[in-house]
């Protein structure tokens, strides 16, 4: 995917109706070397997945995937708004392969766009999502730790996190994160919406 690509299609979100997409702030706030990194996003998930593939326990490879299936679905006729758990999986580097249990995410449309919240664990992203097209989005925020006040993405300080979005089904997310600054090539958050129990 070339960095041009992620421009036209931050552009391109300017002339989308509805609340569901950024306002294309994109342009102006993406970093160089977060574009650089999204640019090499094909390659450095190949090749992650394939030292995940190599030192990964069995069980957790089945995850793995698991998580990678699916065929992907429109991003643009979907409400992603509501309550999620999400986990995530370290790929490549010192992680080999690393799965973590489960978390509560958010997803929320504050008016200026969907906005997505980690609230629990010990690293918790918070950001915002753009459009790129028919089945993706691309997505910025900042890492906290624990409780931590929450970064965005750009400030001085701020743990920078850029990536890419699919929806594999109808009540999945996957976040994908190449070349993280920590411990790991390649970071995957897998999120399923949790629905409301029955009365």
């Amino acid at each position: 995917m070339a960095f041009s690509r992620i421009l036209v299609s931050a552009l391109l979100a300017l002339c989308l109706a509805g609340p569901a997409w950024g306002d294309g702030a994109i342009v102006r706030i993406l970093t160089a070397q977060d574009g650089d990194r999204l640019a090499r996003l094909d390659a450095t998930r190949a090749a992650a997945l394939a030292e995940a593939r190599t030192r990964g326990a069995p069980g957790d490879l089945a995850l793995l995937e698991r998580v990678i299936s699916g065929r992907l679905i429109s991003v643009r006729e979907s409400d992603l708004t509501g309550e999620w758990r999400c986990r995530t999986l370290k790929l490549g580097k010192a992680a080999g392969l690393v799965v973590y249990g489960w978390f509560r995410c958010r997803i929320v449309d504050d008016g200026a766009g969907w906005r997505l919240d980690k609230l629990t664990g010990s690293q918790r992203v918070s950001g915002r999502f753009y459009d790129d097209g028919e089945t993706r989005m691309t997505f910025v925020g900042a890492l906290s730790f624990g409780d931590e006040p929450r970064a965005a993405y750009g400030q001085p300080g701020a743990r920078n996190q850029a990536g890419v979005a699919v929806r594999p089904g109808r009540d999945r997310l996957r976040l994908e994160f190449p070349e993280p600054e920590f411990e790991s090539a390649f970071d995957i958050l897998d999120l399923e919406r949790v629905k409301p129990a029955r009365k």
